[in-house]
């Protein structure tokens, strides 16, 4: 399980993001560290419509990206994700990046091992894709 959850100010675009592609990177890179399953990886964006960044210049622009994993990896294991998913953040969001101020974060929560329920047929679906 790894849950991406964005948050931008509502001065960038979807478009500008290039959101589904920005969300590809962020799925490859997670794949490609061996340590997720695809069927087990979300991603969501939600534009802030009520922001402040830095002195309030309204074309000073922020990206937060919160990533949720489910418990059972190393702090090594982590601390490789983690690099690798900020890495493809950083490079998906340069054009951006060379164009404004903008504030990119990254945080990394492993959620605690109580009360997690989830059920999904996706490994399923995705069998039947596989030529």
């Amino acid at each position: 399980m790894a849950h991406f959850i964005l948050e931008y100010s509502k001065n960038l675009s979807a478009n500008e993001l290039k959101l589904d592609e920005l969300f590809q990177n962020l799925h490859n890179a997670a794949i490609g560290t061996g340590l997720f399953p695809l069927a087990g990886l979300r991603s969501r964006a939600h534009p802030c419509n009520d922001y402040r960044v830095a002195d309030g210049d309204s074309s000073f622009a922020f990206v937060h990206l919160e990533v949720r994993l489910g418990p059972g990896r190393t702090d090594e294991e982590k601390q490789t994700a983690a690099d690798a998913i900020f890495q493809a953040l950083s490079q998906s969001l340069d054009d951006c990046y060379q164009q404004r101020g903008l504030a990119i974060s990254f945080e990394m929560n492993e959620l605690p091992e109580t009360l997690k329920f989830n059920q999904n047929n996706l490994r399923a679906y995705l069998s039947e894709k596989q030529p």
